[in-house]
């Protein structure tokens, strides 16, 4: 490993641990050369994905999009980070698992409307809005509805609801 202050190769490892999620290990190394210390992660090499959008474009799979998605739904709403990181793993790791390499953002968005269905209904309904492009206020009552017909409302989401129409 190149060392980051003197560019030396040679190192040694002085401590390694699994991190918190399982997913990378962390090697804390001391540069044999200037005795400086540093930190690497080593991880899975992931399969390169390609996002195609729906104007036929194809740009590579990121993750941080896709986060900022759910961070974005999920705004000013009892849901921790690590519920949204583990939502976003979840989708990552069944899009990894399957055969397709190019992955349409129309699949990757009803992936992302299925896991906050059951997170929270507003995120749901904000990501939905954006995500089936929402033009007046009609289609929102219509969405709103349909959960109501999945999971009813509580009484003051119906009275909310209800001074809206």
């Amino acid at each position: 490993m190149l060392c980051p202050k003197c560019s030396t190769v040679d190192d040694k490892v002085i401590d390694s641990r699994l991190s918190k999620d399982g997913t990378s290990i962390r090697r804390r190394r001391e540069c044999l050369g200037c005795e400086s210390r540093f930190t690497t992660y080593e991880q899975i090499e992931r399969v390169e994905l390609l996002a195609v959008k729906r104007d036929g474009r194809r740009e590579p799979f990121d993750r941080h999009k896709l986060l900022s998605s759910f961070i974005k739904a999920c705004e000013k709403r009892p849901i921790s980070i690590d519920i949204m990181e583990e939502s976003v793993n979840s989708i990552l790791n069944d899009l990894e698992s399957g055969q397709e390499r190019e992955i349409s953002t129309k699949a990757i968005g009803a992936k992302v409307m299925v896991r906050l269905h059951s997170i929270d209904p507003v995120a749901y309904v904000r990501f939905a809005s954006v995500y089936r492009r929402f033009e007046d206020i009609g289609e929102f009552i219509e969405e709103i509805q349909s959960l109501e017909r999945r999971a009813p409302l509580s009484d003051d989401q119906k009275e909310l609801f209800n001074k809206a129409t």
